[in-house]
């Protein structure tokens, strides 16, 4: 196993605090001065706070560890009532239907019978933002889902990302602190681009592999229902007859992967924080209901033991290249909450809230979320009875002798309040049933009583690099951007190099563009690996976005920017069409209170012109009369709705007398811009969207 750093530093070097430890078999330089010793809130020394204790490198966390109890529960007890991560939510009820009979992989009932529909919540959100921040903040986002089933609740509280900055949960506090506002201003809020945040990732190789995926577009999503859910950890799947495998959990969208661009996000925030709340509200009220399949990658302990990575690595995920993903079911969001407050806040996840023929493994980061969540609820939600509020109660029949407590309002009924109990049926209450009753999986466990990690958590760059290399090179170019624009406003040239000497070490060519566009003079020396890395990974086009588009235009929106004398014939193709897609198309005009068209019919308008910047749709046409161009010609926000649209790559429809407007906003036409001078050429219109956005224009319009 390779050698902690730790394990050769000198007491006197670590008391004169000349060497700041971190997870990787690395070392870093402090400066010098009176550094007090870690303590615990009882003043008790702190040896170790990199890992929680467990039984061998690859056991379970046990509860006896005392420093990383007091760290979590202090963490989680920190901020009420607002959650202190996933503060932003938003959350809906549907179905989840299973597609085939599981159980030569698992009891859970849930997967017994084909076509069985089983009641279902979820709630979206961010991470780092509190509740009043802006919906397309540059951050992961939470994909929690409650199944309600008929043995009990289950939920899969996982992320639209497949991995996690730690490995450890006794990291998770020092992780969510670095990325929060910093503690002395209360600023930055609801975004990383700061000192404490990449200070911390620059310490801390094991979050590498996520740092890539945050710079990447998939956490500036286009909407919740363009987005992929994953589990995070691998849990097992237990058969009837106690058989296990391993598990990972994907939740895969029907309309593909769509994300906006940084640009976009930045001006969405300011148009519409809502915007996803917004568009996850409007397609259910439409009756165009997001769907997800539910995605199984199983293996086994002989794949586990031949993969080169951990697999209870939480930094770390199985290309689905690697592990093909089975279809089980689908997921479908249909009825918005009737009081946001009840079911979107008061709803309660927890990663422990699982049902017979699932079960944990020894992930140290899904342990100590296991042990953190509860603690959280009951500080959040006022007590130990929040499991009785409607959003969190099972809804198969349940039974057991908790009593009292602050706002109980089920508690057991005669005499028995314990168990065991002599009292007959009717009075003695529920049993135990060893037949029906959970079992956790036997799995053997041994080995010193230590803080430390399995040999293969140690290396951070080799998937990192994959995940880099799997992407397109428009997606890179994103990724380096991000890079780029997060380093340039942190304040310490230190911190800048030492997240770029990580980078030499994932991908040379990403850190030399990231170095020129920071202006570093000389590139800093390459991080070392405490692990060699693996140098033979193919790159996985699972880990693409744009390898992985919507096959249509379906749940999408157009705006069209209209004027006064405009012929409606347009119009009325363009919103058939769009229509028959699984499309929207959203009119506006300079007054919100309509417009006249060519033939003299007043017609309705959505929005008003500098109400509703391009940035809300996905493509955009502007069909307007000569005078119409005249009169748009002064109006700020027109020009902006074309050179926006036109600058995020968005195809453009747009009519002769339109043609003014576009040369004053910048735009030269390329393959992207269609010229509507016939209402038949909507169709061709609608063909170009569907091949989504003109990515080769990027290259033209952004010089730097």
């Amino acid at each position: 196993m390779a050698k902690r750093s730790t394990d050769a530093l000198t007491p006197a070097e670590i008391a004169d605090a000349k060497i700041l430890r971190g997870t990787g078999g690395e070392t870093h330089q402090i400066a010098e001065g009176d550094t007090p010793v870690l303590t615990t809130q009882q003043g008790i020394p702190v040896a170790d706070d990199q890992n929680s204790l467990r039984i061998g490198p690859r056991g379970p966390t046990l509860l006896e560890d005392f420093a990383f109890r007091e760290k979590i529960f202090h963490f989680d007890h920190e901020r009420i009532p607002e959650r202190i991560v996933h503060a932003r939510g938003f959350g809906a009820h549907g179905t989840f239907e299973t597609y085939e009979d599981l159980s030569a992989l698992t009891s859970a009932d849930i997967f017994q019978r084909a076509g069985e529909k089983t009641p279902a919540f979820v709630r979206f959100s961010t991470v780092a933002g509190n509740l009043g921040s802006s919906d397309v903040a540059r951050d992961v986002r939470g994909f929690a889902v409650k199944l309600y089933t008929k043995q009990g609740n289950w939920d899969i509280v996982g992320n639209n990302i497949p991995v996690f900055f730690i490995q450890d949960a006794i990291k998770f506090p020092d992780l969510i602190h670095a990325a929060k506002q910093e503690p002395d201003s209360g600023f930055p809020q609801a975004q990383t681009a700061h000192d404490n945040f990449w200070d911390f990732i620059s310490l801390m190789p094991e979050s590498l592999h996520m740092a890539l995926w945050i710079m990447s577009d998939r956490t500036i999503p286009r909407s919740f229902r363009f987005m992929e859910g994953f589990g995070v950890h691998t849990f097992r799947l237990v058969t009837a007859e106690g058989k296990s495998s391993f598990v990972k959990f994907h939740w895969k969208p029907k309309l593909g992967l769509q994300s906006v661009v940084w640009n976009e996000a930045v001006k969405i925030n300011g148009a519409d924080p809502d915007f996803h709340r917004r568009d996850l509200w409007s397609a259910i009220k439409r009756g165009d209901y997001p769907e997800w399949d539910l995605g199984l990658q199983v293996f086994d302990d002989a794949f586990a033991d031949s993969f080169p990575f951990d697999v209870l690595d939480a930094t770390k995920l199985i290309p689905e290249e690697l592990v093909p993903i089975r279809i089980v079911g689908r997921l479908v969001l249909d009825r918005t909450v009737d009081n946001f407050f009840a079911e979107t806040e008061q709803v309660a996840f927890h990663t422990a809230n699982i049902v017979p023929g699932i079960d944990f493994t020894n992930d140290p980061l899904l342990q100590g979320r296991n042990f953190s969540y509860l603690d959280t609820q009951i500080k959040r939600l006022g007590g130990p009875n929040f499991t009785h509020l409607p959003i969190n109660a099972a809804k198969c029949p349940f039974h057991s002798f908790q009593q009292d407590g602050h706002m109980a309002f089920v508690n057991p009924k005669g005499r028995a309040n314990y168990e065991p109990n002599s009292w007959g049926p009717g009075i003695g209450g529920p049993r135990e049933s060893p037949e029906s009753g959970f079992h956790s999986f036997p799995a053997e466990d041994g080995g010193e009583k230590r803080r430390v990690r399995g040999e293969l958590f140690a290396d951070h760059y080799s998937q990192a690099r994959q995940f880099y290399r799997s992407q397109t090179p428009v997606e890179q170019t994103h990724i380096k951007d991000s890079f780029v624009f997060e380093l340039s406003k942190v304040e310490t040239p230190a911190i800048r190099a030492r997240v770029v000497s990580h980078l030499l070490t994932i991908d040379q060519t990403l850190a030399q563009k990231v170095a020129d566009g920071l202006g570093l003079a000389e590139l800093p020396e390459a991080a070392k690996p405490a692990r060699p890395l693996v140098e033979d990974l193919p790159a996985s086009p699972a880990l693409s976005i744009l390898l992985n588009p919507p096959k249509d235009f379906s749940g999408r929106k157009v705006g069209v920017l209209v004027s006064d004398g405009v012929d409606g014939a347009f119009l009325d193709e363009i919103e058939r069409l769009l229509t028959a897609e699984g499309a929207q198309m959203e009119v506006i005009a300079p007054r919100v209170g309509g417009f006249t068209a060519k033939d003299g019919t007043l017609r309705p308008a959505h929005q008003k012109v500098n109400g509703a910047p391009s940035v809300l749709y996905d493509a955009v046409a502007v069909l307007l009369s000569t005078e119409g161009a005249k009169l748009l010609l002064n109006e700020a926000t027109a020009k902006d709705f074309v050179s926006d649209a036109f600058a995020h790559a968005k195809v453009i429809a747009f009519t002769q007398a339109a043609q003014p407007l576009l040369e004053k906003a910048g735009v030269i036409a390329d393959e992207g811009c269609l010229l509507l001078d016939t209402p038949a050429k909507a169709e061709t219109f609608l063909g170009l969207c569907r091949k989504g956005r003109r990515w080769e224009r990027e290259a033209k319009v952004h010089a730097v």
